[in-house]
């Protein structure tokens, strides 16, 4: 471990160097990722500082031990060299876990897509029971939500919403969602009583930045139109929504949350954008499940990931088979207890599979 925090101190340096060039300034892009590479890399450094110390203490007061002849000094030396044991302990654990890989994209902003899927009206009403949870989470983070895009459904939630949550960190917890969430629970129409079955999508992308993607304007289409809401019916009478097509890729965007048909502009652009980079994220995140077949998947999004059972009251994970019997809880946005315990399954897995490859 000394020798790849030694390792990972050199590489700080050489960073600290490269962003010193005058010349740097002329790629952003390069500048973004050496600097953030540096406060990661950061973070290391300094705790290896602060371990580094305490090994040297440690080294120091057995010496005093082994040379000291009045016993207070020998009792205070052993209190003392206790506690520091207990220290170098807390602070390797510290250390391992950050050495875990860590994904590049955690500490950006995240896109949401919730979809409703097989289940027709029951299936938009339970997408729109996700957002509201979602964005009930993000409130009590004090993260910024905002819709992008939308599609309600006939009887009411959503066939289809799209969005942004600013906040550091958000795509790096939130990529969990990714993936088919079941709901069983009587539908209001059912006169009968019985449970039924039906599901939305979610997908979680990382918002990416302007030099994260090389986006041509004459590769993309762009069609203005009216607004419309529900029923169809024009919600005002100016051109402001946008669509946007990438015409390589077939990727379409549209927005018509604002009145300025530039903020929806840009709004498209961004989810574009971020639509583009993951295709090449997922890309690298398949790659990686093929060498480590981890059990908290966030890159096959047609799996079933989580079931809400609401005549049990019951929320399963079945990606770690965590359950909890307070489901209008969880429905209310208190969740952060399982998105905890994916981030740690993830982490013990790839703390393992560093111990196999050490």
């Amino acid at each position: 471990m000394l020798d790849k925090l030694r390792a990972i101190e050199e590489r700080w340096k050489d960073v600290e160097k490269e962003l010193s060039l005058p010349d740097l300034m002329s790629d952003m892009k390069r500048y973004a990722q050496l600097s953030k590479e540096y406060k990661d890399l950061g973070v290391i450094v300094e705790a290896y500082h602060r371990y580094d110390e305490v090994m040297s203490n440690i080294d120091h007061t057995r010496e005093l031990l082994m040379n000291e002849k009045d016993e207070e000094f020998r009792s205070m030396a052993k209190d003392e060299l206790e506690s520091l044991e207990l220290n170098r302990v807390n602070m390797e654990e510290e250390i391992r876990n950050l050495l875990i890989p860590k994904d590049p994209e955690d500490d950006k902003n995240a896109i949401m897509e919730i979809r409703a899927g097989t289940g027709g009206d029951e299936a938009s009403l339970f997408a729109g029971n996700l957002f509201r949870m979602y964005t009930r989470f993000c409130e009590s983070k004090g993260w910024k939500t905002e819709i992008v895009d939308f599609s309600e459904g006939t009887a009411g939630g959503y066939k289809e919403v799209i969005f942004n949550i600013t906040a550091p960190g958000a795509y790096g917890l939130m990529k969990y969602e990714s993936g088919v969430h079941r709901v069983q629970r009587v539908p209001s129409t059912e006169t009968m009583g019985r449970v039924h079955t039906s599901a939305a999508s979610v997908i979680v992308m990382p918002e990416a930045a302007e030099w994260d993607v090389e986006l041509k304007e004459s590769d993309v289409r762009k069609d203005i139109f009216c607004s419309s809401g529900p029923g169809g019916q024009s919600v005002n009478t100016t051109k402001s929504a946008i669509r946007l097509t990438h015409i390589p890729t077939g990727i379409v965007v549209q927005c018509q949350d604002q009145k300025s048909q530039m903020k929806n502009y840009d709004k498209a652009l961004a989810v574009l954008r971020s639509r583009l980079y993951e295709v090449e994220h997922q890309r690298r995140t398949d790659e990686a499940s093929k060498k480590r077949k981890t059990l908290v998947s966030t890159g096959d999004r047609s799996e079933k990931i989580r079931t809400y059972n609401y005549p049990q009251s019951r929320v399963t994970d079945h990606r770690i088979g965590l359950s909890t019997y307070n489901l209008q809880n969880f429905m209310d946005g208190n969740i952060q207890d399982f998105l905890e315990a994916l981030q740690l399954a993830e982490n013990a897995e790839k703390m393992k599979e560093g111990l196999a490859l050490a």
